[in-house]
């Protein structure tokens, strides 16, 4: 028998790979001799790199700008040409304490200097994770790592940082590293806004990097002083990129890579999915395991456990969801495509402790799958260890 475990991380407990590994031992308890086929994923955001490394990447670290300017040493992953980056690891807003988290000030420019780093290794496809930022600069610091110019009106160029973007008069392309004329630029976001108003980067995402009601309209004239600049400086049929769909990913990153770059928006587990070959290990698998922290409405609009039971649907495996926690009930992970939930707050007493012992829940949790999906080899394992423990005792 083999399953296969493919889950998100649970956030602020687990990381993919350990959500996995802790199912895993609570199963084998019970079925020693199990195949067990870890596969961490992720939906783009967080935890992409992890899944690339997972699915066989070559681990690679770069010290590049943090989203204040201070150096951090970030990860990415490599293989056959297709370097995957996540911008949480370079400009990401868990790089900084909360006492230190500035919405005007932060910039994307570490994120263009992995993308550079990449391109010197060789790299021709570029995966951008880009959830988890910490800037809302519309791609303007990632844009300026890659050679791009930003000039105010006398010519002097712009400093970094969203809140500086409202002096951006000129955006110069021609320096812009010659290398990305020939690579593919993959957007791995689910994030649908737009890059302007009520519904943009500053409005929906900015209160939560710790802009104030004033710095979000600042933020907001800032990306809209940035678009008219970079949309005069690419030309095109007058259609800008700012209203497309996903521009307002990630501080408006989705923009640059979109206006920019040219870059392609595919849905984040699609890709994900895509780079850990999960497709081939679903193939003759007994049961699929996946889940995330929080198994909700969100889930079900396209997050990891979709992906993961969309695979398994197709070579006809049944999935199994574990969670934090679920806010769904029976019938909604039923029509999903799901066997069964498992939550680990339905183990604990209360979400502190399903948090900080969610490990251990987890290898319950494991246990419990082995007895109810797999009842005859349970009990054939459970036989098989008493009569070596009779012999023992002959």
């Amino acid at each position: 028998m083999r399953i296969v475990i493919a889950p998100d991380k649970f956030k602020g407990s687990l990381t993919a790979t350990e959500v996995a590994q802790a199912v895993g031992e609570g199963l084998r308890e019970s079925l020693p001799t199990l195949g067990i086929d870890v596969v961490p994923v992720a939906d783009g955001g967080e935890g992409t790199v992890d899944a690339a490394l997972g699915g066989g990447f070559e681990r690679r670290t770069t010290t590049v700008s943090g989203p204040l300017g201070a150096p951090v040493e970030a990860v990415w992953a490599l293989r056959d040409g297709v370097a995957v980056i996540e911008m949480a690891a370079a400009s990401g807003l868990e790089l900084l304490p909360r006492e230190e988290r500035d919405a005007l000030r932060a910039s994307s420019r570490g994120t263009g200097e992995l993308v550079r780093a990449a391109l010197d290794a060789g790299a021709r496809e570029l995966v951008l994770a880009i959830g988890g930022s910490a800037s809302t600069d519309g791609g303007a610091g990632m844009l300026a790592a890659l050679g791009a110019t930003l000039l105010d009106a006398e010519g002097n160029e712009v400093a970094d940082g969203g809140g500086a973007l409202v002096d951006v008069a000129t955006v110069g392309l021609e320096g812009l590293d010659p290398r990305l004329a020939d690579a593919t630029v993959v957007l791995a976001s689910d994030v649908d806004h737009v890059l302007l108003g009520d519904a943009g980067a500053a409005a929906v995402f900015g209160p939560q990097k710790g802009a104030s009601a004033d710095d979000v309209a600042a933020l907001d004239a800032g990306l809209a002083a940035f678009a008219d600049a970079l949309d005069a400086a690419v030309g095109g049929d007058g259609t800008s990129a700012r209203v497309h769909p996903g521009a307002g990913a990630a501080g408006g990153v989705g923009y640059g890579a979109l206006a920019a770059l040219g870059a392609e928006r595919r849905p984040g587990v699609e890709v994900v999915v895509g780079f850990t070959d999960l497709d081939d290990r679903m193939r003759g698998a007994d049961l699929a395991i996946t889940g995330e922290g929080s198994f909700d409405e969100q889930s079900l609009g396209g997050k990891t456990p979709m992906g993961v039971v969309a695979v398994a649907n197709v070579h006809g495996v049944p999935t199994v969801a574990v969670c934090g926690r679920s806010l769904l009930d029976e019938s909604q992970w039923r029509d999903a495509g799901f066997a069964a939930c498992y939550a680990t707050s339905d183990r604990a007493p209360d979400a502190e402790t399903s948090i900080r012992e969610a490990a251990t829940l987890l290898r319950s949790i494991g246990r419990d799958i082995a007895a109810e999906h797999f009842q005859a080899e349970s009990a054939n394992a459970a036989a098989d260890d008493t009569v070596r423990e009779d012999r023992a005792g002959v």
